[in-house]
């Protein structure tokens, strides 16, 4: 109640400190002028005369409104991007070790350069974290330019390569302009470096596993770190630990075996599946029908133990695990396909057998149960920084989780313009069947008034079966899954062309401003890509060709409404949902979303059925004709915060299960470098030595 009293005299916590910040802006805005006149020289200049200050004792805020308006000043010189005073708030909310939640489109690339560059003068190197090695090569190639002319070095980390950015490096893959090939301690060395947050954490696991001379290791000591989509890599893949692991010696003949018994078992009478919590078990029926199929007189002597575990697991991949939802097969291989993001995982296995399962159910080899080497969950690799911040576009929903578990404060930015986005309420239809030829209508109607639809699915199977519907109804689409990962930016950007359907699994394509219109830089870059033998007199005259026609074609958009959202299922997280509608009104543009729910989505079945069917019955309801109705969305909406809780307790027992193992793994890796270092550890021997014999 005091809260809300506070809130209502002096606004909220996030308006009170966001306000705080005003007077910093206005003191940035009064260096600009100053700062127009130099030269480029002696703005670069600028870095050594920070650095000498850092030396002689002052602080980085000391100096930070001085180095964000030179980042600025020389940002308007080099990329002809000048930031905001919004994303001069945002880099401030970075630079203090917070997470900035900012909206799509509101430059959130250009925002981060201002606190890396900050944190840089320091020379204890900044790592900035993408979601994919897509977007870490591009916005290092991208905001390198930037950082290279204020005299500082820019290193990117890829899963099998790494590059130091070098503007007189001529590459032969046009893809990698200016990213000249290097060794791993090298792009580490550099003042920033980009990367996934995979290659980051496999990295640190790696350098604790060198076993002969410290100098193979290749971090240097984790200093200030900018995870981009932080909720993202923070929340979402925060389920699964990383894992180095080594082959063992057991063979994999039991897979086949289990797997040739599954198919006899009858659901119900033989097991029993809870699609809550994706487990398996078997029924007294099935125990009895395990142990005849197989052979076995006790299926729970010590002797079977084994086999009651392969067939729990076997019994998960049949069903709960579908080809096309949670994983493809792609060149004999099965792959994961990231719940959240709709993009493959190659390299990532399930452990404990289950991935074992699926491939024996999919008929592909199964590849040799492995034991763990070395592993380490995201919770704890990224609590080692000594500073960390984050930015997105949908983080405040878990604002609890995050000071909870990485104790990082969320605040939200003000947009640079209004957003003018209308969000329709939820539509609910008995079938899925009814749904989908609603959905199909309205993108028929958006596709002949001009205006371009983004439709947001949450498997691939979905993804096809309504791209089968649409070719079925003669509309012209693009599907962007885990199956196109390749042209997946290429899509994105011209989602915001007049008429254009876009199909998107989840949020694949996070990263990649929908322009209204289409982006003329993509455009301009295919046509070079091929042809490569147009003339350099005839580029510029290109690209404004096309800049006029993306221009015309925007006003078109503008006129019939923006871009529109459709969203075919609700996701098990609300965060996900608003990622989606967060595409349409970027910068100020118009746009709408709605929703599209029925009975038999997965949500719905599993978890908000029972309330919502009993409210579809008091409002009477019949075939092919829609719910749209405030109780069902607040229905459906507690229904996503139940799934929410439960997926935080998954994230906090894995955290408290590693926990206990961080601090044996802090104690055995500085004890590990020590002896690597060549240290005299007979005092530390000595006393370990004596507690253990206490």
């Amino acid at each position: 109640m005091v809260t809300q009293v506070l809130n209502l005299i002096f606004g909220s916590k996030n308006d009170r400190e966001i306000k705080a910040l005003r007077p910093v802006v206005d003191q940035i805005n009064g260096l600009e002028a100053g700062l127009a006149p130099l030269s480029d020289q002696a703005l670069t200049d600028k870095t050594q005369d920070f650095k000498k200050r850092l030396e002689a004792g002052q602080t980085l805020d000391d100096i930070l409104p001085e180095a964000f308006a030179v980042c600025r000043e020389m940002s308007r010189r080099t990329l002809n991007m000048r930031h905001f005073d919004v994303q001069l708030i945002g880099g401030m909310i970075l630079h203090r070790g917070r997470i900035a939640e900012m909206k799509t489109g509101e430059g959130k690339t250009l925002v981060a350069t201002l606190p890396v560059y900050l944190n840089a003068l320091e020379g204890k190197g900044v790592h900035l974290i993408t979601v994919n090695d897509y977007l870490a090569k591009r916005d290092a190639q991208w905001m390198a330019q930037l950082y290279h002319a204020l005299g500082l070095s820019t290193g990117v980390i890829q899963h099998d390569a790494s590059f130091i950015y070098d503007p007189t490096y001529e590459a032969s893959d046009k893809r990698l302009q200016h990213l000249r090939p290097c060794t791993r301690p090298e792009a580490y060395r550099a003042d920033i470096t980009y990367g996934t947050n995979n290659e980051y954490g496999f990295d640190y696991l790696r350098d604790n596993l060198v076993v002969t001379d410290l100098s193979q290791c290749v971090q240097r000591d984790l200093n200030f770190s900018i995870v981009d989509e932080v909720d993202s890599i923070l929340i979402d893949e925060a389920r699964t630990p990383l894992i180095i692991s080594g082959p063992t010696d057991q063979t994999t003949d039991l897979y086949y075996r289990i797997n040739a018994i599954i198919p006899q078992l009858k659901a119900e009478q033989d097991y029993t599946i809870e699609e809550k919590t994706k487990t398996a078990s078997l029924t007294e029926d099935g125990n009895a029908r395990v142990e005849k199929l197989l052979g076995v007189d006790n299926l729970y002597d010590p002797a079977h133990m084994d086999m009651v575990h392969h067939v729990v697991k076997a019994l998960q991949a049949y069903t709960l695990y579908k080809r096309d939802v949670d994983y493809v097969v792609k060149d004999g291989e099965v792959i994961i396909v990231d719940e959240f993001t709709g993009r493959l995982m190659p390299g990532r296995r399930w452990s404990d057998g289950l991935h074992q399962a699926v491939e024996a159910k999919e008929g592909v080899k199964i590849a040799n149960e492995n034991q763990t080497l070395a592993s380490v969950t995201f919770q704890n690799y990224f609590r080692m920084y000594n500073k960390l911040s984050g930015m997105t576009g949908t983080a405040d929903t878990e604002a609890a989780e995050f000071a909870k578990i990485y104790n990082l404060d969320v605040n939200v930015v003000p947009t640079n313009r209004q957003m003018i986005r209308q969000d329709y309420a939820d539509v609910v239809y008995r079938t899925e069947k009814e749904k989908f030829e609603a959905i199909v209508e309205e993108i028929k109607e958006c596709h002949e008034r001009g205006q371009p639809v983004l439709v947001g699915t949450i498997s691939i199977e979905k993804s096809e079966k309504l791209a089968g519907l649409l070719n079925r109804n003669g509309v012209k689409h693009n599907v962007l899954n885990a199956k196109q990962h390749e042209r997946e930016a290429e899509i994105v950007a011209q989602a915001g062309r007049k008429g254009s359907v876009t199909i998107a699994t989840n949020m694949a394509g996070r990263g990649t401003d929908i322009l209204l219109g289409g982006s003329p830089e993509f455009m301009y870059k295919q046509v070079l890509y091929r042809d490569e033998s147009i003339p350099e007199s005839r580029k510029l005259e290109i690209f404004e060709e096309i800049r006029s026609d993306c221009e015309k074609n925007k006003q078109e958009v503008l006129t019939a409404g923006g871009l529109h959202i459709l969203g075919t299922e609700r996701h098990e997280s609300r965060r996900i949902d608003n990622q989606l509608r967060g595409r349409a009104g970027r910068q100020g543009d118009p746009g709408t979303s709605r929703f599209y729910l029925s009975l038999q989505d997965d949500l719905m079945r599993i978890f908000a059925s029972e309330r919502v069917s009993q409210l579809m019955l008091k409002l009477g309801m019949e075939e092919g004709v829609p719910i749209e109705h405030g109780m069902v969305t607040r229905a459906i909406a507690n229904a996503q915060k139940k799934v929410e809780a439960h997926n935080f307790e998954i994230r906090k027992q894995l955290l408290e299960y590693d926990d206990v193992m961080n601090k044996q793994r802090e104690v055995i890796y500085r004890h590990r470098r020590a002896v690597l270092n060549g240290d005299n550890l007979t005092n530390d021997l000595h006393d370990m030595i004596n507690s253990s014999v206490e």
